[in-house]
């Protein structure tokens, strides 16, 4: 595929995703203005990113950097701003120190440490949100709750992370309340670090099955793939 015509689903797509968002922010009393949404492209091509930029639209989310590399390489260096948001080893600090502008998933001090060095020898500098496992399941990831407190007082040190709030994945579950105690836990973790002196503006959660759950208990963005860009395969 590389025309944008092939992708011109994404307009009507991205509208409707807006509408909703909007829509979740007015039910649960919200300004639509506090919530973001990063639209996530894993496993869609580089074109489909291209036709997304030309909605406006800048900021990716992607779980592999490989992939983040790939179509970087395919679009241009700095043509949008790359997030990682999956699960990443410290050996992809070198591609994330290059390539990203932002991670959402830093759950541990070893990962924080190969990054920074990276960034250093890049001279540059990198967002990041801490990953808080809220869900039970053992197959979400994300630092364990208890260990918040001293991963934010370490990540002080490091200068080239900015670190800005905090992401979570909640429980797959039909039962909406298991769900939203998910999002809330995470409101209440931003809460209890910011009465020790961590300002967290940011809260990242919620997906396109579940985001007015997230809306609803403070969410200030929205990870946002199958509804923006179709069902993978």
């Amino acid at each position: 595929m590389n025309d944008l015509q092939d992708f011109d689903y994404l307009a009507a797509n991205w509208a409707a995703v807006r509408a909703r968002v909007d829509a979740a922010c007015v039910d649960a009393g919200r300004d639509p203005a506090e919530v973001s949404v990063l639209p996530v492209s894993k496993t869609f091509p580089a074109e489909a990113v291209r036709a997304a930029t030309a909605l406006g639209l800048r900021r990716f989310g992607e779980n592999r950097v490989q992939e983040i590399r790939d179509k970087a390489l395919v679009l241009g260096e700095g043509a949008v701003d790359w997030v990682v948001i999956g699960q990443l080893q410290t050996n992809k600090a070198k591609d994330v120190a290059r390539f990203a502008t932002e991670v959402q998933s830093l759950d541990r001090l070893e990962l924080a440490e190969a990054l920074h060095r990276r960034l250093q020898q890049e001279g540059r500098t990198l967002d990041v949100l801490v990953q808080v496992k809220t869900s039970p399941e053992e197959t979400k990831s994300g630092l364990p709750e208890l260990e918040l407190p001293g991963l934010l007082d370490a990540l002080a040190r490091f200068e080239t992370l900015r670190v800005g709030g905090l992401m979570t994945m909640a429980v797959h579950s039909d039962d909406s309340e298991a769900v939203r105690a998910c999002f809330r836990r995470l409101r209440e973790l931003r809460d209890a670090s910011a009465a020790r002196g961590h300002r967290l503006a940011r809260l990242s959660m919620g997906m396109s099955g579940d985001f007015p759950l997230a809306i609803a208990e403070g969410a200030t963005e929205v990870r946002i793939g199958t509804a923006i860009f179709g069902r993978r395969t």
